[in-house]
């Protein structure tokens, strides 16, 4: 059984991993400081974040979204042995993607080049749907 395709999906777990920690620590750091009140984050209804954080907290939540069709892919792919070359080229270059994604949004958060990002790796996405129903068809 062909396994390449955990590799993949183990670096966009670390890729969300790296995203709460540093999440977290903006959020510790934001509340110590006193530009959030602790509050906050018991119904994110009282007061707000400042943008950065909020940049963080909202591409946390992102990488449960899409993704989550990504691990799916990749696992009935392995499941299926329908792990090839193809599937795993694309599975590379979806997370390339999506790091580059996650930089951008996390960085200076230029909308253009982070829409191309996030609109790429959709595509990627859809390629690796594809490549998994012809392969299985």
């Amino acid at each position: 059984m062909n396994l390449e395709l955990i590799y993949p999906m183990a670096v966009m777990v670390l890729l969300t991993f790296i995203v709460l920690i540093v999440m977290f620590r903006s959020r510790v750091a934001a509340v110590k400081s006193g530009k959030v009140n602790a509050g906050f984050y018991k119904t994110y209804q009282e007061g707000s974040e400042p943008r950065q954080i909020a940049q963080f907290s909202r591409h946390f939540v992102n990488m449960f979204e899409s993704p989550t069709l990504f691990y799916v892919a990749c696992t009935i792919g392995v499941v299926t042995g329908k792990n090839t070359t193809i599937l795993i080229v694309l599975a590379w270059i979806y997370v390339a993607l999506r790091a580059l994604h996650a930089y951008i949004h996390t960085g200076k958060n230029s909308v253009p080049p982070r829409m191309y990002a996030y609109f790429s790796s959709w595509l990627v996405l859809l390629g690796i749907w594809g490549t998994l129903v012809v392969g299985v068809a």
